[in-house]
């Protein structure tokens, strides 16, 4: 009994073995089946690369579309016949249109594939909202997409302030705009001085000065009481000071001196005395 009660459980663990064993095996494996797989994912790769290499014709055709009136299209050609890379399928259109875009009047490219050889180029010009300084353009993100231009469009406003605050002004002037429009108004320019301090003048040849502070409640109260003043005397105003608490100064061209005009009936003088520092 004893010798028996030793072997039951060596037989147990030899069984344990076994069974660990059988769960450790790999599979087995249709190694015809999987031959066939790999054959079949080889030939459709290499007719992939075949059908590639037949696609990827030269580029032969180019055709450049786009309401052009600033950019030429021999320029835009240029640039792709010089940058133009590889063939129908290898070519890379994202540095082309990047190619493209460099040039000054191009605000945005796009460029497509055109079975069987060819490449079409869409190109969108800039559109100039101001003058910046003399002789240089912003688009209505307050760009300077180009710095000295030979030919300024005159009917453009004239925009000017220190270096990097193109985006700034520019965002001003399309504030006023419509505003100033509805009064019967147009803007010929606007600036903004070292200091912060900003100025308008308008077509009329008025100029109008809001100062450095509270530059929101000013606009509103020049539209509100000092555009109805200019609409009706253009022609005799020099220029309108809105740095005041509640009303504004008139500068005459006749008089050569200039007015303070309440912004309501009820003000008193000393309200209407210059914010200090405007």
């Amino acid at each position: 009994m004893s010798a028996l009660a030793a072997l039951l459980p060596r037989r147990a663990k030899n069984r344990a073995r076994v069974e660990k064993a059988r769960r450790w095996r790999l599979p087995d494996i249709d190694w015809a089946r999987a031959g066939s797989i790999a054959l079949g994912a080889a030939a459709v790769g290499g007719l992939a690369l075949v059908i590639g290499f037949a696609l990827n014709r030269p580029m032969q055709e180019l055709k450049v579309v786009g309401s052009l009136q600033r950019v030429s299209e021999l320029d835009v050609e240029e640039i792709v016949r010089s940058r133009l890379r590889g063939g129908f399928i290898t070519a890379n259109l994202d540095q082309l249109q990047q190619a493209i875009e460099t040039l000054p009047w191009v605000d945005h490219a796009r460029v497509q594939r055109r079975w069987p050889n060819g490449v079409v180029v869409q190109v969108t010009e800039q559109m100039p909202i101001a003058r910046w300084g003399e002789a240089g353009l912003l688009n209505a993100r307050g760009e300077l997409f180009i710095k000295d231009t030979r030919h300024v469009p005159p009917e453009l406003p004239r925009l000017e302030g220190p270096a990097h605050s193109e985006h700034q002004v520019a965002e001003l002037l399309l504030q006023l705009q419509p505003r100033l429009l509805e009064a019967g108004l147009r803007t010929s320019a606007i600036r903004l001085d070292a200091r912060g301090a900003w100025e308008l003048d308008l077509a009329s040849g008025v100029t109008v000065r809001f100062g450095r502070r509270q530059l929101d409640e000013r606009i509103d109260r020049f539209l509100r009481v000092g555009a109805p003043v200019v609409a009706g005397r253009p022609n005799d105003i020099a220029f309108l000071d809105m740095r005041y608490s509640n009303g504004f100064a008139v500068g005459w061209r006749t008089q050569g001196a200039s007015s303070t005009r309440p912004a309501s009936s009820g003000e008193t003088p000393a309200n209407r005395k210059r914010d200090q520092d405007a």
